[in-house]
């Protein structure tokens, strides 16, 4: 049946899609039998006609039927014979229908004759409430029941239940000669980067029941079970019920939800202001503040009046509304405002079947716009649009009120604030604080942790801005939360503590050593928190006994609270030379008694552990002989530990245990356990590097031999090198007695008559041969370039081998005691190098020049009063160390 009316106003609309709508006029084109019953204002024929397709697969068929309704859908709704809700319920309709046929081939093909059933798609967003935008996707979640999904006997559920729907988004999604039906987007379920296509169904009842984030709250208000087993869909979702509608008024969702649109704000810039390009689903004052504005009220008042509970938009506002939950004069202005938007955005998906919802910059088409919904040109839409799309901006934005107390969420303010407060550029820093906001990290995915960083915000931002390189501060920070499993804490704790944060901004942006320790290890920052973190370390008696077991502690739990614990202590003096609590020197120092301590703990239950299978040897022990920097009293923060183990007793006696072993077999595999006590990574990460290579006969020689052994091989094997190492050699580890025999054995090796030139001579040779295979690391090496440390030391060594005096490990009591005869200043040139480079391992590690800020944190550490200051001094003492070596190394005959 015909009426004449509806005839004339889908002729007019069939005349303005094929002027303006490029997709509908190729619709026309292939389906003249439906345009000729639409020219006749048979619109129910036209609408029967969709579904009367054939095909031989359900694929081919659902596509047909799809562009039939597509093309009859647009043309009613051009003529004005659909509203909203009708347009929307048919397109909705089909989508379920397209679903379940889909669902029922996929089970067919891979397990025919089975029933429908152990698989539901619920369908979200506007498909759930029945809202369906013209050239939609679709948003299913799929979730199955492992004992009612039909597959085949070897089949695994999770495999079974992956692979039918991976078939119903093939057949829905991939392109033909017909096009597509719809395209499917799976991101909306639980955590989509770590589970399979389709979820069992306990596995999400307990998501949304413990992990899910506030939007996902928001998005099952539309939620319903659309196609497949409907039964085990609406199980879930009444499981679920109580995660969406809490009775308790959560005036906090109105900041949960808000949120999600200030991200989106912040993320779409183009499209946010109103005019040609504006966006009517995320744009300020468009579709999805109308949506959102009714969702916070449903969330807020839902849990206690089922009557709020409506899906759809319209029914929503018109139940808020009705119960006095919103204002009504409000309420009307949405209420208009969103059937005019949803039309309008229909018209742009109708010229080429594109998910978009931008009006066009071009003017042209713009006016295509405006002429194919009825209007004048671009001019005469933009002026029919912008009265509401004011309002509605109006009344989203006094939803929270001011944001005075807090960082801004908008974009724009929000670069204006970071970038008065220092970074630059601010755009950056606006990325990484929108990407907190939006719970990009698994630390920021709760409302509590988001309530967290909102408090923390504002002074976190200026403390950080405050940095000598606020932008790489914030970016280390970013590494620290990511790495978190919770930020809540962390974030309380800073805005409790306004020092900390400025400590800790100092810390991240000038050194990236100890930046990358809190990425591995952010718990290192409680260690901070009182007054004694910065304080330096104890004595190494003290330190030995805290590393010491603790009752009910075994060997392994007590090796990761050493870990602990010496990263705490050497992550708090990292902290003191960046912050310039204290002198470098000090705290080299303080590093060499954590170490010492260390090994002095670990090496003492490596053998009580090893005593329990191996027994003792009698009269014998182990000893432990640190060289260089640990036996100088004085590390940086990536010095390693350079030790010789060794052993007093008879190395032919064996040991007494229940395996007992020869003395030097014993004292090697015990030697070994220590060394991978200190050095092998745990749990709770890596403790040192250690070097034993300054041992007898070097690596080819057995890890620990006898000490009657070593002063054999040092009066006679030993290279003068090795000589010269064990000038700042110290015993650490061993009975008083022990420690003392070692002792008399070095200074009888030291105190031996030499030949000056000799002596000479194997120094040059060697310090030539280790300037071409370990050359400089960078300008900065104070290390190993030219009149650095290892030159300094070079001169030291074979001064006190020459005169035989001035025998003490650490350098600068040396250069002291050798002040007769070696030239003057060596002393402070000591002092600025080991100040240097201690230093430089936090700061600038490849010993380059670093950035601005960090060279200003250099100069102040080693107590000057700039950049240039201490490369003048630098200068000076590379002077002088130079020419203290050559004055030693150089022949005779050519010294002055």
């Amino acid at each position: 049946m015909t009426n004449s009316a509806d005839a004339a106003s889908l002729s007019a609309a069939l005349a303005r899609a094929e002027a303006e709508a490029p997709f509908l006029r190729r619709a026309m084109q292939r389906e003249p039998e439906l345009v000729d019953r639409l020219a006749a204002g048979d619109l129910a024929g036209a609408l029967a006609l969709t579904r009367a397709v054939a095909g031989e697969t359900v694929a081919v068929r659902l596509r047909r039927e799809r562009r039939r309704l597509a093309l009859a859908v647009a043309i009613a709704d051009l003529a004005g014979l659909l509203d909203l809700d009708g347009v929307t319920g048919l397109l909705s309709d089909f989508a379920d229908r397209a679903l379940a046929q889909a669902i029922a081939a996929a089970i067919e093909e891979r397990v025919p004759g089975a029933p429908v059933t152990g698989l539901v798609a619920l369908a979200l967003g506007k498909h759930g409430s029945r809202e369906l935008n013209y050239s939609s996707d679709i948003d299913p979640i799929f979730l199955f029941d492992p004992a009612t999904l039909p597959r085949r006997a070897q089949d695994d559920p999770v495999d079974a239940a992956a692979r039918l729907t991976r078939r119903v988004v093939q057949i829905l999604q991939a392109p033909d000669a017909d096009g597509i039906v719809f395209r499917v987007d799976l991101r909306l379920r639980p955590s989509p980067e770590a589970t399979p296509p389709a979820v069992p169904i306990n596995a999400a009842i307990g998501y949304y029941e413990s992990a899910a984030l506030p939007w996902e709250r928001a998005a099952f208000i539309r939620a319903r079970a659309a196609a497949g087993d409907m039964a085990l869909g609406a199980h879930f979702l009444d499981a679920i019920r109580p995660f969406i509608w809490r009775r308790a008024l959560d005036f906090g969702t109105i900041s949960e939800i808000r949120g999600i649109s200030r991200r989106i704000r912040s993320h779409h810039q183009r499209g946010q202001r109103f005019g040609p390009g504006y966006d009517l689903k995320r744009g300020r004052g468009g579709i999805r503040e109308i949506e959102f504005f009714v969702q916070i009220h449903q969330l807020i008042h839902g849990g206690r009046d089922p009557a709020l509970r409506a899906p759809a938009t319209l029914p929503a506002l018109a139940a808020l509304k009705a119960a006095g939950r919103v204002d009504p004069d409000e309420a009307d202005a949405l209420a208009a405002a969103y059937p005019l938007y949803r039309r309008i955005e229909h018209r742009l998906q109708m010229i080429e079947d594109q998910q978009t919802h931008r009006l066009p910059e071009d003017a042209a088409a713009l006016d295509g716009v405006a002429r194919l919904d009825g209007l004048a040109d671009g001019a005469a839409l933009l002026a029919r649009l912008a009265p509401p799309v004011a309002t509605v901006c109006r009344i989203y934005d006094a939803l929270d009120g001011e944001e005075a107390h807090g960082l801004p969420h908008d974009r724009d303010a929000l670069e204006a604030a970071l970038a008065e407060a220092g970074f630059d550029p601010a755009a950056d820093a606006a990325d990484r604080i929108l990407g907190w906001r939006g719970g990009q990290a698994r630390a920021l995915r709760s409302a509590s942790a988001q309530e967290a960083l909102e408090a923390v915000l504002p002074g976190l931002i200026a403390a950080l801005g405050e940095a000598p390189a606020p932008l790489a501060a914030l970016n280390r920070f970013d590494d620290v939360v990511r790495a978190l499993p919770s930020a809540i804490n962390l974030f309380r704790l800073l805005a409790a503590q306004p020092p900390l944060a400025r400590l800790l901004g100092q810390t991240l942006s000038l050194a990236p050593t100890l930046a990358d320790m809190l990425g591995r290890a952010p718990q290192l920052i409680d260690g901070l928190i009182d007054a004694s973190a910065l304080a330096l370390p104890p004595d190494t008696a003290t330190l030995a006994a805290r590393f010491a077991p603790q009752p009910g502690e075994d060997y392994q739990g007590q090796l990761d609270r050493v870990r602990r614990l010496v990263g705490e202590l050497r992550f708090a003096l990292g902290v003191q030379i960046v912050s310039a609590a204290r002198d470098p020197l000090e705290v080299g120092a303080g590093y060499a008694r954590v170490a010492e301590g260390a090994v002095q703990a670990l090496a003492a239950a490596t053998v009580t552990e090893f005593e329990r299978v191996h027994g003792r040897v009698p009269g014998g022990e182990l000893v432990i002989l640190a060289l260089g920097r640990l036996g100088g009293g004085i590390l940086t923060h990536a010095s390693d530990l350079d030790l010789v183990y060794l052993f007093a007793g008879d190395f032919m006696a064996e040991s007494d245990g229940a395996k007992p072993l020869g003395a030097t077999h014993y004292f090697n595999r015990l030697a070994q356990r220590v060394s991978a006590a200190l050095s092998v990574p745990t749990a709770a990460g890596p403790l040192y590097e250690v070097d034993t290579r300054l041992r007898p006969s070097g690596a080819k020689g057995l890890l620990a031999l006898s000490i009657e052994s070593f002063r054999r091989y040092q009066a006679e094997s030993a290279w003068t090198w090795e000589h010269m190492a064990l000038t700042r050699a110290r015993p650490i580890f061993g009975s008083a007695a022990a420690r003392a025999a070692l002792a008399a054995a070095i200074a009888e090796t030291l105190q031996r008559p030499r030949d000056p030139a000799q002596l000479r001579a194997d120094a040059v040779q060697m310090r030539g041969d280790m300037a071409r295979h370990k050359p400089a690391t960078g300008p900065l090496d104070v290390k190993l370039g030219p009149g650095g440390l290892v030159d300094l030391e070079f001169a030291i060594h074979v001064t006190q081998l020459t005169h035989r005096a001035g025998f003490d490990p650490g350098l600068a009591q040396a250069i002291a005691a050798l002040g007769a005869w070696l030239p003057p200043g060596l002393d402070e040139a000591y002092a600025l190098l080991s100040r240097m480079l201690v230093a430089l391992r936090l700061i600038a590690p490849s010993a380059e020049a670093p950035a601005p800020p960090a060279r200003a944190a250099l100069a102040r550490a080693c107590g000057m009063a700039d950049w240039p200051a201490l490369l003048a001094a630098l200068d000076a003492a590379r002077q002088r160390v130079e020419a203290a070596w050559q004055g030693i190394a150089a022949p005779a005959g050519e010294r002055a």
